[in-house]
């Protein structure tokens, strides 16, 4: 029969935790257990999931010392077998449907290792739409320089297996970027389903926006060096999207200081300007 293993990592999101595990509760797909993995947070994340544990045996809880995202991850996942797997950020929701409609189209598409939906960002509460996000492309040529799929995509577990699970040295974010890329380098396509079954919460600190703040390029680098062999493939679409990047950063850069410049000329000359020097 089978069977979806949900993985809920949580590091000072308790409060968010109870809007997250009922979307699982209310999934119409049943046959799921959900892991409340405690990745040493100092908040009321233990007090929450061991309620939810009491509410229904499909919740169990583990707590681990801080050791990141990808080892919580790969913790929770190891405690117990699956036919798939699907990631769950302890902030995010996802739609009723989720389950069923992602089994569906994995079960129909055995060259399918993994399979991502539309998604919504909303800010505050999920009628609180702000963007949509909507994945494109099927094999690993899609995934070398933008990662299409959000973390919450649901994958057989044959492929975490297969890649030795999360990469637990990505501290830093883009671990599931990694992940995916490391699936379908092994061979694996991926599907999208055209429906918005996801909700993505967005606030203004996470660990998405500061590794895009302040370690997306080393981030990226560690990529392209761990999977050079589809980089060095990939040579020419490489070197122009590099020089997209680098082109694009001076630009800015540019902009930047001639904004600097002249804003000081405007502090320099205000005090000419209203002595009558300048017209």
């Amino acid at each position: 029969m089978t069977q979806v293993l949900v993985i809920v990592p949580c590091y000072n999101q308790g409060h968010f935790l109870d809007q997250c595990l009922q979307s699982v509760l209310h999934q119409t797909f049943q046959n799921w257990n959900c892991i409340i993995v405690n990745d040493g947070s100092p908040d009321d994340t233990e007090e929450v999931a061991l309620e939810w544990c009491q509410r229904d045996e499909r919740f169990s809880y583990i707590y681990q010392k801080n050791k990141g995202l990808s080892a919580a991850r790969n913790t929770g996942i190891a405690t117990m077998q699956s036919t798939y797997i699907l990631p769950l950020d302890a902030d995010d929701v996802i739609h009723k449907n989720y389950l069923a409609q992602t089994i569906k189209k994995l079960e129909s598409m055995p060259d399918v290792g993994i399979v991502g939906v539309y998604s919504k960002f909303f800010i505050n509460t999920i009628d609180n739409v702000v963007d949509v996000h909507q994945p494109k492309g099927k094999d690993v040529k899609y995934l070398l320089y933008v990662n299409q799929l959000v973390a919450t995509s649901l994958y057989r577990r044959i492929c975490w297996e297969q890649v030795g699970g999360y990469d637990e040295s990505m501290r830093d974010g883009f671990e599931d970027w990694e992940f995916w890329l490391h699936i379908t380098k092994k061979g694996w396509n991926y599907a999208v389903i055209p429906q918005k079954l996801f909700y993505y919460r967005k606030k203004e600190s996470s660990m998405l926006t500061t590794t895009i703040k302040t370690t997306a390029e080393q981030v990226r680098y560690y990529i392209m060096k761990k999977h050079k062999e589809l980089y060095i493939e990939d040579f020419e679409n490489c070197i122009t999207v590099l020089f997209h990047y680098i082109t694009t950063s001076r630009k800015k850069e540019q902009r930047l200081q001639q904004s600097i410049e002249y804003k000081l000329g405007s502090i320099i000359t205000k005090p000419f300007k209203m002595l009558g020097f300048f017209k």
